[in-house]
């Protein structure tokens, strides 16, 4: 009788123990989640707190996302990427070209003339960066989306209808490679963050900027610069971004509160993320026709002289991957294979 006494209080102890251990493994957790445009922006309001709403619902409650738009919690639109490796935020969204060169197998998708439609190439960028990238450059993160914008547009103070109207210029550029087709172009290139354009525009320190329609009526462009330039066909130039997660942060969670973030993320949600920004587009743009402002549509054949204009940026490209030790005339390939294979499933 002692012995079974002495059996049952050792099983049930270690039944309490059992249970202990289970309830603090599956402990609420909170997330910080950082990015750098103001909350009423089109991606933090209708991408990442949709996102985020759908993982804390997923989760039954388990896990909060408090949200910091603006750069709240300190540092420069850059640092993000590390804000996400070293933990000062347990996730972020990012434009990967904010960091030049460090995740070089992305600008593949931001080419330009490239993209066809947003959904298309962020379809296209998933799937790469599943097969290329996830291992490689992009190891210190736990990647949860990875998309592009729609197509890019040139905002400037005085009319461009010619590759020789932009001569001269200081425009805003988002990447290395659009920068790269600004001096193949005659202007001059300036390097800074989305939300220091509109200081830049209204300072003179810049003449333009190259940004997707979407976001800017948030920037209130329209009302800094009176000229938009779109092209006809493949867009001038995209810009890739991420949703990155500390790695050790998504690690300590449980396999459920795990499952809550992974259902939510991914190639689906890549699509999602990708087509919401360019459906964001049309809006924006009426904007600017409604405020008087002058919107010049190059037609097929005036698109084509600045496409041939772009060569040069591909070439350097090109040897830049070569430097690095990577086979960027492979990576070109499939991402042109894949963006022409998945565009007819998704028309936007």
């Amino acid at each position: 009788m002692t012995t079974r006494r002495k059996l049952l209080g050792a099983a049930g102890a270690a039944a309490i123990v059992a249970l202990s251990a289970t309830s603090a493994f599956a402990e609420n957790v909170t997330l910080k989640l950082h990015q750098f445009l103001p909350a009423q922006a089109n991606v933090p309001k209708l991408v990442l707190d949709v996102w985020a709403d759908n993982v804390e619902a997923a989760s039954g409650g388990e896990i909060t996302i408090d949200r910091f738009p603006s750069m709240q919690l300190g540092g420069k639109p850059p640092e993000l990427m590390d804000q996400a490796i070293d933990g000062v935020a347990d996730i972020v969204w990012t434009v990967v070209a904010y960091t030049p060169g460090r995740f070089p197998s992305t600008e593949v998708f931001e080419l330009p003339f490239m993209m066809t439609n947003a959904r298309a190439t962020s379809h296209a960028y998933w799937e790469m960066f599943d097969k290329h990238m996830k291992d490689t450059e992009f190891k210190d993160v736990k990647i949860l989306g990875t998309w592009v914008h729609g197509p890019g547009v040139i905002h400037t103070s005085d009319p461009v209808s010619t590759p020789a109207d932009m001569q001269g210029m200081k425009i805003r550029g988002g990447g290395r490679s659009v920068n790269s087709l600004l001096t193949q172009l005659g202007a001059t290139p300036v390097g800074m963050p989305v939300p220091a354009i509109p200081e830049g525009l209204s300072k003179g320190v810049i003449d333009g900027t190259t940004i997707p329609w979407e976001v800017t009526a948030a920037l209130k462009v329209p009302e800094l610069v009176e000229n938009h330039t779109e092209f006809t066909g493949k867009a001038l130039y995209t810009l890739t971004f991420v949703l990155a997660m500390n790695k050790e942060k998504y690690e300590s969670l449980s396999d459920a509160q795990k499952a809550a973030i992974d259902d939510n993320s991914g190639l689906e949600f890549s699509v999602f993320a990708g087509g919401t920004m360019a459906a964001s587009d049309d809006p924006s743009r009426e904007a600017a026709l409604d405020n008087g402002n002058n919107v010049i549509t190059l037609d097929e054949e005036q698109t084509a002289e600045w496409r041939k204009l772009a060569q040069p940026v591909y070439d350097t490209w090109l040897a830049d991957m070569t430097e690095k030790g990577i086979d960027g005339q492979a990576l070109l390939d499939e991402a042109s294979y894949l963006i022409e294979k998945y565009t007819p499933q998704y028309v936007e």
